[in-house]
C-alpha cells in the first residue's frame, strides 16, 4: 500500500503551484518587457530633482503653519459638510433612479441585441470620464454650486451602478423568468415578480455603497467649483489658511471613516 502524507498525496511528494504562464520563454519575456518598459517610462518623465529639493523646505513650512488645526470657523465647516451630504443624497437617488432602467436595457438576457448595445453604450459613456472632468463640464454649463455637483455624481452613479446591476440581471435564475412567461405574464409583471426580487439585495447593497462613494467624491468635485466641502477647502488653500485647511482634511477623513463603517455594516446586513 502506498504511503501518503496528511494531505492525501503520495509520501515524499510536494505540491507546487503551477505557473500562471506555463511557457517559460513567454513568462520571462513578458517580465523583461515589463521591466524594460517601466525603466523607459521613468526615464521619460521630466523630473527636476533640483526643483524637488527646493520644494522640500516650502512643504515643511506649509506643514508647520498648518499645525495645530483651526476648528474655530465651525459655521463654514458645518455648511460645507451639510452641502456635501445633500449633494451625495440627491446624486445617489437620481443616479439609482436612472441606472435601473439603464441596467435593464444593458442586460442581454432581457432585451434584443440592438437595445442591449444602446443600453451598454450609455453605461460605457457614463463610465468613460473621471468625475473631476465631468464636474468641470457641468460647472461650465450650469455654473458654480451644488447643482453641478449633483449632476456630476449622478452621471458617476449611473456608470457604476448601471454596469454592476446589468451584470447582476444577466446572472439571475432564468427559470423564474420562463415560468412567469409561461403563465402569460407581460413584460412588466416579469420584471416585478421574477427579475426585481432576485436583484433587490444587490440593488440595496450597491445603493449604500454608491452613497458612500458619492460622499467621498463630493469633496473632490467641490475643488473645481461643484459645491460642498471641497469648495471650502479650496478657498482655505487660496487664502493660505493652512491650519483651517488641515482641520477640514481631518474632518473629511473622520466622516469618511464613519461613513465607511456604517455602510459596511448595512451592506453586511443586506447581503
Amino acid at each position: 500500500m502506498q504511503r501518503t502524507d496528511t494531505t492525501g498525496s503520495p509520501a515524499g511528494y510536494r505540491w507546487v503551484r503551477p505557473a500562471f504562464i506555463q511557457n517559460p520563454w513567454l513568462r520571462w519575456g513578458l517580465l523583461l518587457l515589463s521591466v524594460g518598459y517601466l525603466m523607459w517610462a521613468v526615464s521619460t518623465l521630466s523630473i527636476s530633482w533640483d526643483r524637488v529639493a527646493q520644494g522640500l523646505p516650502r512643504a515643511a513650512d506649509i506643514f508647520s503653519r498648518a499645525w495645530p488645526p483651526d476648528f474655530s470657523r465651525r459655521n463654514l465647516i458645518v455648511n460645507g459638510f451639510v452641502e456635501s451630504i445633500q449633494i451625495a443624497i440627491f446624486a445617489t437617488a437620481l443616479g439609482i433612479l436612472i441606472s435601473v432602467p439603464a441596467a435593464l436595457l444593458a442586460a442581454r438576457n432581457l432585451v434584443p441585441r440592438a437595445v442591449y448595445l444602446v443600453g451598454r453604450g450609455l453605461i460605457i459613456v457614463a463610465r468613460s470620464f473621471h468625475p473631476v472632468i465631468v464636474a468641470i463640464l457641468f460647472v461650465k454649463a450650469v455654473g458654480f454650486g451644488p447643482f453641478a455637483g449633483v449632476l456630476t455624481l449622478m452621471v458617476y452613479s449611473i456608470g457604476f451602478v448601471g454596469k454592476l446591476l446589468a451584470e447582476a440581471i444577466e446572472e439571475i435564475d432564468e427559470g423564474q423568468v420562463e415560468a412567469m412567461r409561461a403563465t402569460g405574464a407581460g413584460g412588466l409583471k416579469v420584471l416585478l415578480y421574477a427579475v426585481f426580487p432576485q436583484i433587490l439585495p444587490r440593488q440595496v447593497g450597491l445603493s449604500i455603497y454608491q452613497f458612500d462613494s458619492n460622499l467621498r467624491a463630493s469633496a473632490v468635485v467641490g475643488v473645481v467649483g461643484a459645491g460642498g466641502i471641497g469648495g471650502t477647502l479650496m478657498n482655505a488653500f487660496k487664502r493660505f489658511d493652512y491650519d483651517f485647511a488641515l482641520a477640514i482634511l481631518l474632518l473629511i477623513i473622520a466622516i469618511i471613516l464613519v461613513s465607511e463603517a456604517v455602510s459596511g455594516r448595512l451592506r453586511s446586513q443586506v447581503s
